[in-house]
């Protein structure tokens, strides 16, 4: 069995190795192709281009040629109606830096694919019932890696009633360009939904930089905004989120492309005092924004998705009028931790559905890892989400490079943790998260069995009559308690972020809860 399992190790990195190669040679084609046509100032661009000479002079990329990344300048200096092509993808970057490149397209095979929260032994058993009748109920999976992103979020059946579907059964670890693992089947499946909208690609792939502009609004010269149509933008889209979210090409800095993250910065919506620290908004002509930093803060550059953030329609608290596409809430960085989102909302004016059974006025959470992570004991350390999520390893040379695939750590003790807790064990090391996870994942369970008997006490006080005055006071419990349960359900920790947080926001919840079951009850036996 061992000998078996070695040879599909090799058999998988020979796989991966073909794979990078090939992309790596296209590339070097297309670079070679490049190099070889007129050659082309930087001075004639920067003529025009003042933003990007101010990034590039003096910069690591300073020597490289714009024909490297952009084709068709030729025809873009005889006439300036004509844009010039700009290539984004992977292995652009690869060319020069392929530890990193290969790295990011790894699979991670001890990561279950399509792995369905909403099971038994999932993370939140019973989801369904607590987000009916959200969309999401109707496939909500744990992450896999961000060579995944793309191809996850457009097969999930949540996304768009089915219709994309895998080429392949085989094709479930294949990465790379999305319409070549996926196609369009061209119907829609039973027990789906259409929960997919533009805003919510934007943190999936970076393909769209130059066609959307800043907070999606509509614009003559953006391709695509925040009412697009969804199916049309999806198959325009084709890389997973590229190495120029990260990563500025003129600069060759650290940067954030998020354009909600950097309007939450801008506004001082970070909260502990943290402002723009040492990050510089520039400002292309009004149409994009990008944040330069002088040095790496992974915190920010990982906050650009892994975060809570609004991407959907809904409505307003005050007089629960429908909010659209139209509305720029429906791009939005809360930025707050768990005791003060509700709240946040309510200011804002916006929630995103009514619970089926109580009519609560819920939130849908996403994925708030920044904002778990902030205060802990990890971060008042000063440790960033690469020290742990993205380790130093040596290529089959030796040279030491910055992996790019985001490893989980508790799969790379050695590599993650003990790099400062040298004097720890492995075993010891992997025991202390296992056990902060299984605390943690029983409040939230015993968070889940509270949320759902309030759901069911409403509905038996409902059915016999309880007064309107009561099921508002209880329908204001739910509302409460979801948000301090869903944000554990959502973060991808299992609490080991913050576990400290994580207690407080989920016994929270459980108060929240028996607060409603016991003003049910009283009104209850009252009848």
């Amino acid at each position: 069995m061992a000998k078996v399992n070695m040879m599909g190790r090799r058999n998988i990195h020979f796989a991966v190795g073909i794979l990078v190669a090939c992309l790596l040679r296209e590339s070097s084609e297309s670079i070679a192709a490049q190099k070889a046509s007129t050659p082309l100032s930087k001075a004639t661009c920067y003529e025009c281009h003042q933003e990007v000479k101010k990034l590039g002079e003096g910069s690591k990329h300073a020597k490289l040629s714009c024909n490297i990344c952009h084709r068709n300048t030729d025809q873009h200096l005889a006439d300036s109606g004509v844009k010039p092509e700009t290539r984004i993808e992977h292995a652009i970057c690869g060319e020069c830096h392929k530890d990193q490149y290969k790295s990011f397209f790894e699979v991670n095979y001890q990561v279950a694919a399509r792995k369905e929260k909403a099971v038994p032994t999932g993370r939140s058993p019973l989801q369904d019932k607590l987000l009916a009748p959200h969309g999401f109920i109707k496939e909500h999976n744990e992450p896999r890696g961000h060579a995944f992103m793309l191809i996850d979020q457009f097969s999930v059946d949540r996304f768009a009633g089915g219709k994309f579907q895998f080429k392949n059964r085989m094709d479930f670890s294949t990465t790379g360009k999305v319409w070549d693992v996926l196609h369009d089947t061209g119907k829609e499946l039973p027990e789906t939904a259409k929960a997919g909208n533009p805003t919510c690609i934007q943190c999936k792939t970076t393909d769209h930089i130059l066609k959307w502009k800043f907070m999606g609004d509509k614009d003559p010269a953006a391709k695509w905004d925040r009412m697009s149509d969804i199916i049309a933008i999806a198959k325009d889209t084709h890389n997973p989120m590229g190495c120029i979210h990260c990563h500025d090409p003129h600069a060759a800095k650290p940067r954030i492309v998020r354009d909600a993250l950097i309007q939450a910065i801008a506004q001082q919506r970070m909260g502990d005092g943290d402002k723009k620290g040492d990050l510089t908004i520039v400002d292309f002509r009004g149409f994009r924004k990008i944040g330069i930093m002088g040095k790496t803060d992974s915190r920010k550059m990982c906050g650009q998705c892994h975060v809570e953030y609004n991407c959907n329609a809904g409505s307003s608290f005050s007089q629960e009028k429908k909010i659209g596409y139209n509305d720029q809430r429906t791009n939005h960085f809360p930025m707050k931790q768990p005791r003060d989102l509700l709240e946040h909302y309510k200011k804002l004016d916006f929630f995103d559905f009514k619970h089926e059974v109580t009519g609560a006025r819920l939130v849908k959470l996403q994925h708030p890892e920044f904002e778990s992570y902030r205060g802990s004991v990890h971060d008042r350390s000063g440790v960033q989400c690469h020290d742990c999520h993205m380790p130093k390893r040596k290529n089959n040379v030796g040279k030491s490079f910055t992996t790019h695939g985001v490893v989980r750590p508790i799969q790379h003790i050695e590599e993650s943790c003990s790099v400062c807790h040298r004097k720890k064990t492995v075993e010891r090391l992997k025991y202390a998260i296992e056990t902060t996870q299984n605390y943690v994942k029983g409040k939230m369970r015993k968070a889940e069995l509270w949320l759902a008997r309030l759901i069911d006490t409403y509905d038996a006080a409902k059915k016999i009559g309880v007064g309107e005055a009561v099921l508002k006071q209880a329908r204001e419990q739910h509302e409460e308690a979801h948000i301090l349960w869903e944000w554990w359900t959502a973060e991808n920790s299992d609490g080991w972020h913050n576990p400290d947080l994580a207690r407080d926001s989920l016994v929270g919840s459980i108060t929240a809860s028996k607060k409603g079951i016991e003003l049910l009850k009283k009104a209850m036996e009252a009848k």
